[in-house]
């Protein structure tokens, strides 16, 4: 065991009765150092008075130092910070001595010497900090000492506060070497930071060429998602493994660490600058309430229920089908409460009730019960099977879970006088070519029927498109498809979607249902089409890999087209008709459609339930033309064309 590793292993105690030896001895030298440089001789205190008063310099140092918390930082990891702490206590340290020098009376004391004791202690200090922090960081148990051949160059990109944070943390490793920062500041080009020279994004080619970059860490905050698409749109084209950092907020406590680091996730390509949530929506709705989540443990129901969690609800009834997923999403609640009530300073805060509740939205008693039993008040729907190639060779289930289940739990709600009902619908329900959208369509005009009927209950519906890492995602289908190594699958090289994050849809929805007045469509601003083609090719870069293809046959992995599977789209649509007004709210707006009185609607739906019971394929269809504006409904599975035979699309998005 070396003495580093043995100083390491010692007690706080030990440690700091070491720093104050260690201060007392540089003080004294300091001092001394400053009387004979000033007299330009080799100073030896004339009297006992003189030397008081020198030996209360350290003193005095180091009661200064105890106040200024010099002795509670870790030496291995000073940083900036530490050394700003050093010298302004430095200072004070030589002021406060200063003062004991002119009220002790003693005469003939030179003033300078005051100043020039300041410069060297605070050299002294310093340096005697960094050389115990540099040996004790490399004999710490984390730090594996590699030779300089072996250190792996990376390009920092971003260098602000974040950059700098990380590029500590990469030089206390000791495996990388940092050759170059990023950034598009271009009053930082040219300069050099903490020895590394900073770099205008368009020589990053350059440097990566002559340094033999592999890796390029993203050091950009997570707030700022615009500058983080720019830097990825950079980067794209390089060879290179680009990792980012978690959320600012998750590193704000403490030093960032290399374990911090993680490949670019899609919502860094796709993510939109976050807008500040109207918190008089969040909680108009919510607060002091029972609200009941159907479908909570799937992936918008869980994240509303996280959500809404925050917005303090008197309870929450948490309705689902599945076991396992009702389990799952029950334990992180009850999870999210102990630690909040942990973080609260003072009196916790009221805790929210969770009730779960085992069952389908088709069984009519259980729904009527619970609402009752519960006292239920407002109503999230969320509870939907929502992948159109499963629905689509499984209609009859399908509509029975997403157009009935809603018409059960809608009428439950208007019998037993719930406040509001919100339902969370999605943009394939425009124009559908599949059963799931046209069932999402016919969910949306019960409960537009159910609001012209003049139901207490506000019945509004909140329409987006897809969101990022749901289940059943394209986004982690592409990620799986790259970690083994291809080939990635896309239906059509034309096809394209609107992303949204899960966290961003759901405190949408929070927002849009607290704003209806009754019958309305909420549409959300879904932000600028996606072209999945675009995606996989970008996702496979940022992966440091290559996409092969006729321009580069020798690359990493393939792009396979498949074919639009059967009820998909080239394009998704989010309007039906031009009505669209704003609200309050910059990413929500208002549509009105046409709208099915009730009595023609449940007409339609006795056909359609007749249809289900009679397995009538064809009779099902003839009622979704007559019933879903613009339903057509797919007919074959699309194989994908030979190449070359990809036609331009001929329809305008909406």
């Amino acid at each position: 065991m070396t003495l580093a590793v043995w100083l390491i292993e010692r007690p706080r105690w030990f440690k700091r009765t070491l720093l104050i030896v260690n201060d007392f001895a540089m003080l004294s030298i300091a001092l001394w150092a400053a009387y004979s440089l000033r007299l330009s001789r080799i100073y030896v205190p004339e009297d006992l008075e003189i030397f008081l008063l020198m030996l209360a310099a350290p003193v005095v140092g180091i009661f200064v130092f105890y106040v200024r918390g010099l002795y509670k930082l870790v030496t291995r990891f000073i940083g900036p910070e530490g050394t700003t702490r050093i010298y302004t206590a430095v200072i004070m340290a030589a002021v406060m001595w200063a003062l004991v020098v002119l009220m002790s009376g003693v005469q003939g004391q030179p003033r300078s010497v005051v100043v020039i004791y300041a410069l060297i202690a605070s050299g002294l200090i310093r340096l005697s900090r960094q050389w115990a922090g540099a040996m004790l960081l490399k004999s710490a148990p984390q730090f594996t000492p590699v030779s300089f051949d072996e250190r792996k160059n990376v390009i920092i990109y971003g260098a602000g506060t974040i950059g700098i944070q990380l590029l500590r943390a990469l030089n206390e490793t000791g495996s990388y070497r940092t050759v170059a920062f990023i950034d598009s500041n271009p009053s930082l080009a040219g300069q050099v930071v903490h020895g590394v020279k900073v770099v205008r994004p368009e020589k990053i080619g350059k440097v990566i060429a002559e340094e033999n970059v592999k890796e390029v860490l993203l050091a950009t905050p997570s707030a700022l998602r615009g500058e983080r698409r720019l830097a990825l749109k950079v980067l794209e084209s390089h060879p290179v493994l680009v990792k980012t950092l978690p959320a600012l907020e998750e590193i704000a406590s403490g030093r960032v660490e290399i374990s911090d680091l993680r490949p670019i996730d899609v919502e860094d390509l796709l993510g939109r600058d976050p807008v500040t949530p109207d918190i008089e929506l969040l909680t108009a709705q919510v607060r002091d309430k029972v609200v009941m989540i159907t479908g909570a443990g799937g992936s918008i129901g869980s994240e509303l229920t996280r959500q809404l969690l925050q917005l303090g609800p008197k309870t929450l009834v948490l309705f689902e089908l599945s076991e396992v997923a009702l389990y799952e999403i029950s334990m992180e609640i009850e999870e999210m409460q102990r630690q909040r009530a942990k973080q609260a300073q003072g009196d916790p805060p009221p805790e929210t009730t969770i009730v779960q509740v085992l069952g389908s939205v088709l069984d009519r008693k259980l729904i009527a019960r619970t609402i009752e039993e519960q006292g239920v008040e407002v109503i999230y729907h969320a509870a939907a099977y929502k992948h159109v190639p499963i629905v689509e060779v499984n209609p009859f289930a399908g509509l029975q879970n997403n157009t009935f289940g809603t018409l059960v739990v809608a009428e439950a709600a208007k019998e037993l006088g719930v406040e509001r009902f919100v339902l969370v619908s999605s943009d394939k329900a425009v124009r559908p070519t599949n059963i799931m959208g046209a069932s999402k369509r016919l969910a949306e005009l019960i409960l537009q029927a159910l609001a012209m009927e003049g139901a207490r209950t506000i019945f509004t519906m909140v329409r987006f498109g897809n969101v990022l890492d749901s289940s059943g995602s394209v986004v982690k289908l592409f990620r799986n498809q790259i970690r083994d190594g291809g080939p990635v699958t896309v239906t059509h090289p034309e096809v394209i979607r609107y992303f949204m994050s899960i966290p961003e849809a759901a405190q949408l929805v929070i927002q849009a249902g607290a704003m209806a007045t009754g019958g309305e469509v909420f549409v959300l601003e879904m932000g600028t089409p996606v072209k999945i083609d675009d995606l996989a090719r970008t996702m496979v870069r940022l992966s440091g890999l290559e996409v092969r293809d006729e321009a580069h046959p020798d690359g990493d992995i393939a792009i396979e087209y498949v074919g639009l599977r059967r009820g998909e789209k080239l394009y998704e649509e989010l309007l039906i008709g031009e009505n669209t007004t704003g609200t309050n709210h910059p990413r929500i707006f208002k549509n009105s459609e046409p709208v099915l009185p009730y009595d023609d609607l449940i007409s339609a739906l006795e056909r359609l339930e007749d249809a289900i019971q009679s397995v009538d394929v064809s009779e099902l269809h003839d009622m979704l033309r007559a019933t879903v504006e613009g339903y057509v409904p797919a007919t074959a599975v699309h194989a994908a064309p030979a190449k070359g035979e990809w036609q331009p699309a001929s329809r305008t998005l909406h």
